[in-house]
């Protein structure tokens, strides 16, 4: 599992276990032969795990949101904070890419990014950072209890760290982009090897299948 830049020190003994734990058990799904003739995505798909269902957040117009808002969508989910120097905007800008490809069918897609780092991204900052990378993309933030909660159902890992004398300070995180179905469900696990262009095309897949 990548992390937005490498660790200056070792993470909690919890945090780093549950980290290791989450990338073995995805590296034994992306691990099945890729000539499988059951493949249907070049992301991972982890159809049938028992989390990522929920959370409880708000968007940067102001308003709560969960899952079931977007029921009827498929959902690109992104943790990141908006002073990543690397990940966050790489990721962000393939993400709205790849809604580019869709044309016509990226009506029927929600990207949501939310934010590790509520502290500094407020909704003024998110409203104008989220959308440059795709106009329809949605900023999310919460308090510290639910974004803890929400990064804990996606088996995210995130770790401020000190602040320098300036009183800057970046986030460890895990940078994978997860992709929910029309009804709700955990379906993909992209990971950062995945292109804009093979994005697109399980996007295709997943909506296809979905569809009606």
């Amino acid at each position: 599992m990548m992390i937005a830049r490498i660790l200056p020190r070792i993470a909690p003994p919890v945090a780093a276990v549950a980290a290791l734990l989450v990338g073995a058990l995805l590296y034994a799904w992306w691990a099945r032969p890729v000539e499988s003739p059951g493949r249907k995505f070049e992301s991972i798909d982890i159809a049938g795990v028992d989390w990522g269902r929920r959370f409880e957040l708000t968007d940067f117009n102001g308003r709560p949101r969960t899952l079931e808002d977007f029921r009827g969508r498929v959902v690109l989910l992104f943790f990141g904070f908006t002073h990543c120097p690397d990940m966050c905007p790489t990721t962000l800008a393939k993400l709205g890419r790849a809604m580019q490809q869709l044309g016509a069918q990226a009506d029927q897609v929600q990207g949501l990014f939310v934010t590790v780092d509520p502290k500094r991204d407020t909704p003024q900052v998110l409203a104008q950072y989220v959308p440059a990378f795709y106009p329809g993309f949605l900023g999310l933030y919460g308090t510290d209890q639910q974004t803890a909660a929400a990064a804990k159902e996606f088996k995210v890992y995130f770790q401020l760290q000190k602040p320098n004398q300036a009183g800057f300070y970046t986030v460890d995180h895990s940078g994978p982009v997860f992709v929910l179905d029309r009804a709700g469900r955990l379906r993909l696990f992209v990971s950062a090897e995945i292109s804009a262009e093979s994005l697109a095309r399980d996007l295709h897949v997943l909506l296809k299948e979905s569809a009606g």
